[in-house]
C-alpha cells in the first residue's frame, strides 16, 4: 500500500476543511456566547430567579457572583 502525498489545491482543501470543521464546532460553544453576552445574562437571570443562593451554597463557600459583571 503506497502513501499518497497531497500537493497544491488538494492539500489546501484538506487542511482548510479540517480548519473549517474545527471552527464550525467551536462557533456555538465559544464564539456565539462571547459576542452575545446580554442574551446569556437574561437567560441566567430567568433560570436563577427562584433559586435562593444562600440555601443551595455549601457552607463556608463564596456565594455565586455574576461572571459577566465588569471588574471595578
Amino acid at each position: 500500500m503506497s502513501q499518497v502525498r497531497l500537493k497544491g489545491f488538494r492539500a489546501f482543501a484538506f487542511f482548510g476543511g479540517i480548519a473549517g470543521l474545527i471552527g464550525a464546532a467551536l462557533y456555538p460553544v465559544v464564539i456565539y456566547p462571547y459576542f452575545h453576552i446580554d442574551e446569556y445574562k437574561e437567560i441566567q437571570k430567568v433560570t436563577r430567579a427562584g433559586i435562593d443562593q444562600e440555601a443551595v451554597q455549601p457552607g463556608g463557600m463564596k456565594v455565586w457572583t455574576d461572571p459577566f459583571d465588569k471588574k471595578k
